[in-house]
């Protein structure tokens, strides 16, 4: 199925179940329940890519999160999509495994919420960054002891998804290490 860009997010119930369709800016204003991707890459020597989100972005613009996060386009699969935008926003794509699904709430401010089911994903890459600079204002690879001494010094400088999703991705790949 040949996708479009399209300005519709995936409205869902607390189960991922597919309820229709709305603007995401709607979405985002009424604080709608809807599908989300968010995508993690480690590199190999086990340092995070975070990204600066272009200022002109619609919230959060300036503010530091992880690789990736994103919506599907309606009849598109989450992995799809996040394959799909790793490449639009950083410029490259990689495997992507998934990690793990959760709902969360958070107020991203200019009258704006983020209500998403949201599926988390993995990668390592070493490769060329070339970031999409009407998404990207920066990036760099961090060590985690480093990133979370900074989100720690200066929280502000992060997306309020990154403080929710962030710890529970190093809790999942803690286990997994374990497993």
């Amino acid at each position: 199925m040949a996708h479009r860009k399209t300005g519709d997010v995936i409205v869902v119930n607390t189960k991922d179940e597919w309820l229709g369709t709305m603007p995401k800016n709607e979405a985002h204003e009424k604080g709608v329940l809807h599908r989300a991707f968010s995508i993690f890459i480690l590199n190999d020597k086990n340092e995070m890519l975070i990204q600066q989100r272009a200022k002109e972005k619609y919230h959060s613009g300036g503010l530091w999160a992880n690789a990736c996060c994103s919506h599907p386009y309606p009849g598109e699969s989450t992995l799809a999509a996040a394959h799909r935008r790793i490449a639009e926003e950083m410029g490259f794509d990689c495997m992507l495994e998934p990690v793990f699904s959760f709902l969360y709430k958070a107020d991203v401010g200019q009258g704006m919420t983020e209500h998403e089911f949201d599926h988390i994903y993995t990668g390592h890459y070493n490769g060329i960054i070339a970031p999409e600079p009407t998404e990207v204002a920066g990036y760099q690879y961090i060590n985690i002891p480093d990133l979370l001494q900074w989100m720690q010094d200066e929280p502000k400088a992060f997306t309020p998804w990154f403080h929710i999703l962030l710890p529970k991705f190093l809790e999942a790949e803690a286990m997994l290490k374990i497993a």
